[in-house]
């Protein structure tokens, strides 16, 4: 009898599932969180019929999670990349939040996801995985940078089984049951909370500098930092997580709500909740303390945009700061809308006529023919009728968002010292750290949106390249 096998897409979803059941176990607010995103998504679907799966199946929207990761070193960042290629992700987009935040967040990031649209359809899972920069003298001065460095290199992170079987499955697109259930077992157990007591006195040490450094170096493990469901109408969750004594964070991060088009990506979250952790005396006792570094994410997705709707996002941004700042009496969000409503497009339409948004293109197949011939101009295809658009879901992140939220549930502002120049780090850098390349998310949408219309141009029987 032959034993079954699970690809890759399966288990992604496996994994998926199970982080998410871990993870409302530990933290139960979690397990609330993902019932309210699914009463919320079956109202929204009630009431607003197929215009609520525009940007993906109901299906796919109740499964949808992004978990948060945080890792200390380039090694530690590879072995990821092994567990997460076993899963069919690969790693998408570079990040910097030490830029992003006005707080003390000493990471770079990248997003492991999968790429092809089939995959994506299946099940979009999704890791932002973030790295900590030792070597930034803003944060760390010469010796704290040699007994970080040090400690972090004492470590394990992984035990060598599931990195075995993970690159056995990145090699094969496949485990047999019984080796996918050991990868599935040791995979969940390495971002589980560990009970090993904490060095008190070590992770209040890098504390002072960061909470998030003290996270990612201050302990001998790592752990699923938050876990994301997708919503569709995040601030009526919002409203519902308030009233039921949740304490969410002052605001949702991203584009504000209006009445165009949703694009690229809105998130909020409860604030982290203050667990009970073993601490390690400088006298060798152990003692019950608790930390706030594990919190609930929510997200709503809307449509990627081109480089040129994104540096418009940016400006925007941008200027809704200066106008808050000379304003601050006025409503924040009064004045994001009424950006948005004098910059951005209000229908799709506009926005990939513009160039601003990504949008798939699909030959209709019941036009009436009147023997005309299809024009070469996919707008104009688009308005007679021969073709439809589709907008394409933004897969990725928003670093200012990312940093909004880190932010948001950081115990302090920690310690950042200006007078030093930071370290560079970007894509390629992180490219070399970790083996594999940072893929390029505008270059993925672009070749998305591109062979949509190549294959309508063929369905058409239209010779040249369409406009």
């Amino acid at each position: 009898m032959t034993s079954r096998t699970l690809r890759q897409w399966q288990l992604r979803a496996a994994f998926a599932a199970r982080l998410s059941d871990m993870y409302g176990r530990e933290v139960p607010a979690y397990t609330t969180l993902v019932d309210v995103s699914r009463e919320v998504n079956d109202d929204v679907l009630r009431a607003r019929g197929a215009d609520a799966e525009r940007l993906g199946s109901i299906g796919r929207v109740t499964a949808e999670r992004h978990g948060a990761i945080r890792v200390g070193t380039p090694q530690e960042m590879n072995q990821v990349a092994r567990v997460f290629g076993a899963l069919g992700m690969r790693p998408t987009g570079f990040y910097d939040l030490r830029e992003a935040a006005a707080s003390a967040v000493p990471v770079i990031s990248t997003a492991f996801r999968p790429t092809d649209g089939e995959e994506l359809a299946r099940n979009p899972f999704r890791v932002f995985t973030s790295m900590l920069t030792p070597a930034d003298p803003r944060f760390f001065d010469d010796d704290l940078r040699a007994r970080l460095e040090t400690f972090l290199a004492g470590r394990e992170l992984f035990p060598p089984e599931l990195l075995a079987l993970a690159d056995r499955a990145e090699a094969t697109g496949e485990l047999p049951e019984a080796e996918a259930e050991d990868f599935l077992r040791l995979a969940v157990r390495a971002f589980e909370l560990s009970t090993e007591p904490i060095d008190q006195g070590w992770y209040a040490t890098l504390e002072r500098v960061s909470a998030v450094a003290a996270d990612i170096g201050g302990v001998r493990s790592t752990h699923i930092n938050h876990l994301t469901p997708r919503v569709l109408d995040i601030d009526e969750l919002y409203r519902r997580m308030t009233d039921r004594g949740i304490e969410m964070i002052d605001t949702i991060q991203g584009p504000p709500h209006w009445d165009g088009p949703d694009v690229l990506l809105r998130q909020t979250s409860f604030r982290a909740l203050a667990e009970p952790r073993a601490m390690r005396t400088a006298d060798g006792d152990v003692t019950s303390g608790s930390l706030r570094v594990r919190f609930g994410e929510v997200e709503a997705r809307g449509i990627a945009l081109t480089r040129e709707g994104r540096a418009l996002y940016d400006r925007l941004l941008t200027q809704i700061d200066q106008e808050a700042a000379a304003r601050p009496d006025a409503d924040r969000g009064d004045i994001a809308r009424a950006l948005w409503a004098e910059h951005l497009p209000a229908t799709e339409r506009q926005l990939a006529e513009r160039k601003l948004g990504y949008f798939t293109y699909h030959v209709v197949p019941d036009r009436p023919r009147d023997g005309s011939r299809p024009p070469a101009d996919v707008g104009e295809l688009v308005d007679r009728g021969w073709l439809r658009a589709e907008p394409i879901v933004y897969e990725d992140f928003l670093p200012r968002s990312a940093a909004g939220i880190f932010q948001s549930n950081l115990t302090g502002e920690g310690a950042r010292n200006n007078d030093h120049a930071g370290t560079a780090y970007d894509s390629a850098w992180l490219s070399g750290a970790i083996g594999r390349d940072v893929l390029d998310p505008f270059a993925l949408y672009e070749r998305q949106q591109n062979d949509s219309i190549a294959r309508a141009a063929r369905a058409l029987e239209l010779d040249g390249a369409l406009g």
